[in-house]
């Protein structure tokens, strides 16, 4: 069973950092988009952050400049590094990857559980 796990979220002050990571375990063959995505209460699911297996990347106006989105492809892993945050910064933040696995390399896109990052003083 594929899966993906996400840590590193908490409370933090404004201004403050996180680094965010997520994990893919089990038959995994191949992973090419990975990226984060973000809901806040009373809001729709926003892309945050993503970037290709072949490393381009692509972030939401909101946090050029302030979050890097990285991988390591031998590891199978996406990070989320959040500089300067923000109140309005705060969410579930959820991993996302389109993986194939085996035995049947079908391309299934895939989300993680889930991880809370509240910014507040």
């Amino acid at each position: 069973q594929v899966q993906l796990v996400e840590s590193g979220g908490g409370l933090v002050q404004p201004g403050g950092s996180l680094r965010l990571s997520c994990a893919g375990s089990g038959n995994i063959a191949s992973i090419n988009a990975m990226g984060w995505y973000r809901q806040a209460p009373g809001k729709e699911r926003e892309l945050v952050a993503r970037t290709t297996s072949g490393g381009s990347t692509n972030y939401a106006d909101s946090v050029k400049g302030r979050f890097t989105i990285s991988r390591d492809n031998t590891k199978n892993t996406v990070h989320l590094q959040m500089n300067s945050l923000k109140p309005e910064d705060t969410a579930v933040y959820y991993c996302n990857a389109n993986i194939r696995s085996t035995p049947s390399y079908i391309l299934r896109e895939l989300w993680g559980q889930g991880t809370l990052v509240t910014v507040s003083s």
